[in-house]
Parts: structure tokens; C-alpha cells; sequence
């Protein structure tokens, strides 16, 4: 019997002829060799899907959770259209509907710890009796979900007569997901009813002294196969005005915060006249924030958590937590007693603080003193969270110039900084934590290593004040020691030494300086003579020296001036040298807005001028005719310098071009110049080589 493989599909379009070679041996025979020829015809030939056809079949993975009678796989053969679907095996609790499609069970799949595996094999048929066959293997897993169950499956309430209908009575709960409830006993009478959703359950008459013990059913609504039952003993006793009496009546204490979870803080004596100690119910009541932190156990009130003092939760409680225990006899309301509670939490220094992370600073060696270098930021999580003092080994002298700031931990510049000799400075900084425990000698503290590295400035330029200096003096006795002036200059930094030298103007030698003096040698000269000197001062030492130049312009006057022999007295007049007058002139850069605002009110000011000088125009327009027509367009006139003279302009003083020479006591300067050195400006006049700085 030749028969197809299974999963074999024939398509005539591509083979429509196999070519079978067949060998058969009887015993003592010869061996005997057919062909069998199949020819593959076109034709209407129904097609299941890959991997449904398979031997294997087809795999879903599902939940055990999942709805009842809910899709899990959907046969697609094709074609579509006029299709019947046949269950091969029964043994299933799946459903296989006229569609083709694979239902999970009516009242969903039983809850299990391990996977549970279940088979399909199904037959598909068109209406021309072509058919395919194929199989599903639905993996049930075991359900993520947690099951319902009651924490408390045993409860015992206990009401006073005389409580009337749909007043509640308690409350069950269960955990789990879509949670129903069900009051399954007793059936008859009917006391008491029990709401679906929240579990509440409520009187439907008044009551009278009776017991009865009702039976809780909870239950997924999804999945009913998933439920708990509990017991609730309701008695309903004589009303009583009598409360239990406890001591103490009200709990204040102080709790570390390291206190452990199951710690008990107080046992309650709690007594009844109407009953004995195992009647009588605690409960916690509060805000949900401070309840959670107790339990309780009986008469004992425990911690239920850590009490972390140094979290943001309990500094928003202000470190007090307050709670109320609620002891009732038997759950009756009428019969209970309210035992206050305030449990206030005292820290505890548990953690040392920490050194922040790469605590490396840069300041100039020019830094001066009380310069800010950085901020030495530790942390601690104690609370109050960064309560820290800061404190500087070794403290402060020259061989660390530095100062920290207790409360901050700024350190700040308080010496000088050598940058030749030292490049940088290890500081090594305690941090001490405070307030961080009732005990105040308990402390905890941390070195941490600071890195100051020094930044190295280039000496700048000397700086002389004024640049320029014109002096009069008149000359003393031949062979004295006259002093002039005191040369005020400053470099960077400001402990460089700075050398003054007469570079200019001293032919005679007739100056001479002392560190930063100008001294003069009077030599009985008779007649006036202004001398201008060049005075190079130089700051730092070696490849880094910088100089700059200063101008003195000294006219000495000699101390009496002789006398020609002759009866005619002369008299001799000086005239004044021009003085070179530098002048510096602030710039004010005003923010945009000023400037809008005085651009508008300038040019409101303007119109307002303008329309007052129209209408004084149009009331003396008789008066005015004949004179207004001699006006003409105004002309702007320059003043113009007297000859000779200078005109001071931007802060310096310029002088007639060469075609105007300039008149002074020395003769005619004709020419101007400027030093490739310095930069500075000069005036000379070409005959007489006399030359003037500006």
C-alpha cells in the first residue's frame, strides 16, 4: 500500500508525474523491480495552514487567569468560505466553535502551580468534501495573579440590641483582583446582608440578643473557581453603659529611631465589669501616615516599621506620631475607650559624613588676601541632612595660607602665595557633623583631602602715577644734594622689586636717582634751564622683567641771578613753556532701554517746542511780517585758536601742523615725532635739535 507522507503537499502546476520504483523479493526468489507511475492532476484541493498542518501542530501559551470563553487560537485554512470544523479528540475542556475558533473553558482553567497541557486535533472540511487535517497544543501557565484568601478567616463581632436596619455591623476584606462578595449562610432568617463590592455587612431588621455565624464567600469576578470562604461570629448582647477602663489612659513616650520593627512600646490593663479579658477587642485608629508605623497585638502596641528619622516623611510629621487605641468589648461601639498615643522619635547618629568628590581647586598666585578659593561641599545623611562644621588641620600659617569657614566650608586666601616655591597645597579638612543625636558628645567626623593648585600670572607692566610730570625747582648751593620728586609706582604682584634707571635728557649728569628719588646736583649754572628726563622703570627678574617709561620735565631756576656792570638794570622775563595736560575722560556705556527712553523723550520734547514756537509764530505774523523776511538759514561758526597756541582735544594736546610753527621759550618746533620704544609722542625743532616730550 503506497500512501502519502504526511505534511506533503502536490501542486500539478510544477510535478504533475512521480516515477515510484518498487523492488519485491519472495523467499528463495529472484528480486523483482516495477515502476509505478502517479500522475498528479489539477484540481480544487483544500490547504491548512503551516505549522497547523504539521505533525506537531500548532503551540499557545496562555495564562491560567485568563477569562472564560475566552479566543485563544482561530484556524485559517485556505481557502476561506463554507468551511466545517471537527473535533477529533474530546478529551479536552476547550470548545471548538462553528467558526473555527479555540474557547477556553466555561468556568476557566483550574488554578495550578505547574504548566498544564492540552491537545487539539482538529479536521477541517469544504463543501466539496475536500478536507485537511491539523492540531493546536494549548500551554496553560501558572497564573501571575495572586490568589484570593482572607488575612483574617476567623472573626468574631460583637453588637449591642437595639441597632437598626442597613446599620453596619463590620467589614471583611480579602486580597486579590476583581474581588466579589457572597454571603453564602445562613439562608434563613435573613439578618444581615453583605455588599458585593466593599464587603460591608449590614443589619436588614433591628436586632435583638441573638448570635449567628455567617459564612463569607470572596471571589474573583473573573474567575470564580478562585475564592475564599471565612466565618464571622456576630453576637448582639444587652446594651451596657459601662466602658473598660485602662491604664494608662494616655501613652507619651520617646523612641530612638534605631528602635526594631516587633518592639513593643506599652501593654494595656484593660478591665470590664460585663467581661473578661478575652472580650475585650484593640484597635489602632489615626492617619494612615503614622498608623502604619504600629500594630497591634492584643493589648500590646508595637512597631510595625522603621522609624527612620532622617527621612522627608517624618520630618513632615514633625517627628511626632500620633495614634488613638480604640478598646471595645466585643466590637460594640457604645462600650469603648479612646487611650491617646503620642510617640515622639529622637534621632540617632548613625552615618559619618562624606568627602565630596574631587575637591580640587585653581587660584591665582597673585590671589590677595581674604580671595575666595572654593567650597569644600561634604554631605551626611543624618538629619538634619548636612549639618556639618569644617575645620582645617594644622591651621593656618605660611606654610598653608589658607583659611575655612566653620559653618560653610569656604576656603578663603589669608597669606601670601609663592608660587616659586611651591606650585600647590595639600589641605587636609575635618568634617564634624552636629546635631545629629540627642547625646551631643556623640559626633562623627571624616578627613578629607583638598588639592589648591596655584595658577601662575605673568607680571604685568609697572605702572607709574602720573606718567608725566612737569616740576619747578630752584636750584640750591654748588656741590648740595637737592631732592626733586618721588617716583609713585606699583607692578604684579606687588611684592616685585622695582629698579628705576635715567635712560634721557641727563647730558650733564646734573640728576641722579636714589631707589625711586630724583635727586638734583646744582653746579651754580645762571641762567634757567629746563631739562626733560626719561626714567625706565623696570619690575620682576629675569626673562619675565617688564618696563615702562616716565616723563619729568624740571625746570630749574638758578638761586639769584647776576648782575651785569652797568647802571641799566635789565629785567629779564620768563615765558611759560607749554604744559602738557593729560586728561582722562569716562565713558559711559548706558543700558539699551536708557537709551530708547530718552531717544522718546527727546523727541517728545522736540515736537512740544515745536508746536509752542508755531503757535507764537501765528500770532505775531502781523506784527513780524516785514522783519521775518530778512531771516535766513542759520550758519554754525567755529571759534578759531589764536595762533600758536594749543588746542586740547580727546584728553591731549595737539599742536599747529609744521606750516604754523609754535612759539615757545626754546625756540621753533616745526617738527613732531614718535618714539618706536615707547609709543609716545614728541615735538623738535629742526634747527635747533630741540626737543619736546608730550
Amino acid at each position: 500500500q503506497v500512501t502519502l507522507r504526511a505534511g506533503a503537499e502536490l501542486n500539478a502546476h510544477r510535478v504533475n508525474q512521480y516515477t515510484l520504483t518498487l523492488r519485491a523479493a519472495c523467499p528463495g526468489e529472484d528480486e523483482v523491480e516495477e515502476r509505478l507511475f502517479v500522475q498528479v492532476t489539477a484540481g480544487h484541493v483544500l490547504h491548512c495552514d503551516t505549522p497547523f498542518a504539521s505533525t506537531e501542530g500548532d503551540v499557545v501559551q496562555v495564562l491560567a487567569d485568563v477569562a472564560p470563553r475566552t479566543p485563544l487560537y482561530a484556524v485559517l485554512p485556505q481557502p476561506l468560505g463554507g468551511l466545517t470544523f471537527r473535533l477529533r479528540n474530546y478529551n479536552t475542556p476547550l470548545t471548538l466553535t462553528r467558526r473555527g475558533l479555540v474557547l477556553a473553558p466555561d468556568n476557566g482553567f483550574e488554578p495550578s502551580k505547574d504548566t498544564q497541557t492540552f491537545r487539539l486535533e482538529i479536521e477541517v472540511m469544504d463543501r466539496h468534501g475536500h478536507n485537511c487535517s491539523g492540531a493546536v497544543r494549548v500551554e496553560v501557565l501558572p497564573s501571575r495573579r495572586p490568589p484570593v484568601t482572607f488575612p483574617e478567616p476567623h472573626r468574631a463581632v460583637t453588637v449591642t440590641e437595639g441597632i437598626g436596619p442597613w446599620e453596619l455591623v463590620t467589614q471583611v476584606h480579602a486580597r486579590g483582583d476583581n474581588v466579589r462578595y457572597a454571603l453564602l449562610a445562613p439562608v434563613a432568617p435573613t439578618l444581615f446582608a453583605i455588599d458585593e463590592v466593599t464587603g460591608e455587612i449590614r443589619s436588614t431588621c433591628r436586632l435583638e440578643v441573638i448570635r449567628a455565624h455567617l459564612l463569607i464567600r470572596a471571589y474573583n469576578a473573573l474567575h470564580p473557581n478562585d475564592c475564599a470562604t471565612a466565618t464571622v461570629n456576630v453576637t448582639v448582647q444587652a446594651t451596657h453603659p459601662q466602658a473598660p477602663r485602662c491604664v494608662p489612659a494616655i501613652f507619651v513616650s520617646q523612641v530612638p529611631e534605631t528602635v526594631s520593627p516587633g518592639s513593643t512600646l506599652v501593654t494595656l490593663r484593660c478591665t470590664s465589669s460585663t467581661s473578661t479579658d478575652h472580650c475585650l477587642h484593640y484597635a489602632l485608629e489615626g492617619p494612615p501616615s503614622t498608623c502604619s508605623h504600629f500594630f497591634m497585638e492584643g493589648p500590646r502596641l508595637k512597631v510595625n516599621t522603621t522609624l527612620d528619622y532622617d527621612s522627608e516623611a517624618m520630618a513632615a510629621l514633625g517627628f511626632q506620631l500620633t495614634a488613638t487605641i480604640v478598646v471595645t468589648v466585643g466590637e460594640q461601639p457604645l462600650q469603648s475607650t479612646h487611650v491617646p498615643v503620642l510617640v515622639t522619635v529622637t534621632p540617632v547618629n548613625e552615618f559619618r559624613p562624606a568627602c565630596p568628590n574631587g575637591a580640587t581647586f585653581s587660584v591665582p598666585e597673585t590671589a590677595a588676601f581674604g580671595s575666595v578659593v572654593g567650597r569644600v561641599a561634604g554631605t551626611d545623611r543624618d538629619y538634619p541632612l548636612d549639618s556639618l562644621e569644617y575645620s582645617l588641620e594644622g591651621g593656618s600659617g605660611p606654610a598653608q595660607p589658607f583659611s575655612i569657614d566653620r559653618r560653610t566650608g569656604e576656603i578663603r586666601v589669608v597669606g601670601p602665595l609663592g608660587s616659586q616655591q611651591q606650585r600647590s597645597y595639600r589641605l587636609v579638612v575635618r568634617l564634624t557633623d552636629t546635631h545629629n543625636d540627642l547625646d551631643l558628645r556623640k559626633r562623627q567626623s571624616r578627613l578629607c583631602d583638598v588639592s589648591v593648585h596655584l595658577q601662575a600670572v605673568p607680571d604685568q607692566l609697572p605702572v607709574c602715577i602720573p606718567e608725566v610730570q612737569e616740576l619747578r625747582i630752584t636750584a640750591g648751593s654748588p656741590g648740595s644734594r637737592q631732592p626733586v620728586t618721588r617716583l609713585v609706582c606699583h607692578s604684579s604682584p606687588d611684592s616685585a622689586v622695582l629698579t628705576y634707571t635715567i635712560v634721557g635728557g641727563n647730558e650733564d649728569g646734573r640728576f641722579q636717582l636714589e631707589g625711586n628719588t630724583l635727586v638734583y646736583l646744582p653746579n651754580g649754572r645762571a641762567q634757567p634751564h629746563p631739562f626733560v628726563l626719561l626714567v625706565e622703570v623696570w619690575g620682576g627678574s629675569g626673562a619675565r622683567s617688564r618696563s615702562s617709561l616716565v616723563a619729568l620735565v624740571v625746570h630749574v631756576t638758578p638761586w639769584s641771578t647776576p648782575v651785569p656792570p652797568s647802571t641799566t638794570t635789565q629785567y629779564t622775563t620768563l615765558q611759560k613753556e607749554p604744559l602738557v595736560v593729560t586728561q582722562t575722560e569716562a565713558v559711559w556705556h548706558p543700558p539699551a532701554w536708557f537709551v530708547v527712553v530718552l531717544t522718546i523723550s527727546g523727541a517728545l520734547l522736540l515736537a512740544t517746542l515745536v508746536c509752542m514756537a508755531r503757535n507764537l509764530l501765528c500770532r505775531f505774523t502781523a506784527a513780524f511780517s516785514s522783519s521775518r523776511s530778512n531771516w535766513g538759514p542759520g550758519k554754525l561758526f567755529l571759534a578759531k585758536s589764536e595762533g600758536g597756541s594749543p588746542t586740547r582735544e580727546a584728553g591731549r594736546v595737539l599742536w599747529p601742523s609744521a606750516a604754523s610753527p609754535v612759539s615757545s621759550t626754546q625756540g621753533q618746533f616745526d617738527g613732531r615725532a614718535q618714539d618706536p620704544r615707547t609709543g609716545r609722542d614728541s615735538v623738535f625743532d629742526r634747527v635747533t635739535e630741540a626737543r619736546r616730550w608730550i
